[in-house]
């Protein structure tokens, strides 16, 4: 009788153990949004590994979302540089799908602002005070730097740059197709005043001659 009893509570705990474990290896859809903590901003490219399952890693998009399959009780580590890993375990839910929002901390500090002091005591300062040139203000130094002079200096030693190259080529191709028209224009006798003034001076020429033989 004690057997039977034993048995049967053997039985009844497998049962309700494998219901356990089926329920927790279920089979679901897990998305969700990567966030940093306190910012709420969207962390980018996070690199996250499933651990649970052979070390399966996918990545977020730029505004931090992913979506992938996934077991029920799987640990999922999150991974990005510059940011705190994070491990969540995905806990049980009814439904095929699951979302989660993961936060992330992160690594980088901000220090306060710091206005460096270029002199090394006040006795430089007070040099370098007495001896700056407050007439050289910004309008002089802007009619300066484009002078003539000034911009003939920079074009010897600041290269073309690709604007002004293509913009040369093209004014010499203007240049080359014109003279090419007017050469051709004046190599037709047609349109040539020089030739049509030949031509009338040799029929002048030949009426005189003409006249001549005649008397």
């Amino acid at each position: 009788m004690a057997g039977r009893i034993l048995y049967v509570f053997i039985l009844i705990f497998s049962v309700l153990q494998g219901n356990v474990f089926a329920q927790d290896r279920k089979i679901i859809q897990f998305s969700g949004l990567i966030s940093s903590v306190g910012g709420e901003l969207p962390v980018p490219f996070v690199t996250v590994t499933n651990k649970s399952h052979n070390q399966t890693a996918y990545a977020a998009d730029n505004e931090g979302f992913f979506s992938f399959v996934a077991h029920v009780g799987d640990t999922i580590r999150f991974t990005s540089v510059g940011f705190d890993p994070v491990e969540y375990v995905i806990p049980y839910t009814p439904s095929d799908k699951f979302t989660a929002r993961i936060n992330m901390k992160s690594l980088v500090i901000e220090l306060p602002a710091v206005m460096p002091f270029p002199w090394a005591s006040i006795e430089e300062f007070n040099m370098a005070f007495m001896a700056l040139d407050v007439s050289n203000d910004d309008a002089s130094r802007i009619k300066r730097n484009l002078s003539p002079e000034a911009l003939a200096a920079l074009s010897q030693v600041v290269p073309r740059s690709a604007e002004e190259i293509q913009t040369y080529n093209s004014m010499q191709r203007h240049i080359n197709m014109t003279n090419k028209n007017i050469n051709q224009r004046f190599a037709n006798p047609l349109f040539s005043p020089f030739a049509w003034g030949s031509f009338i001076n040799s029929i002048v020429k030949g009426d005189y001659s003409r006249k001549r033989l005649q008397y």
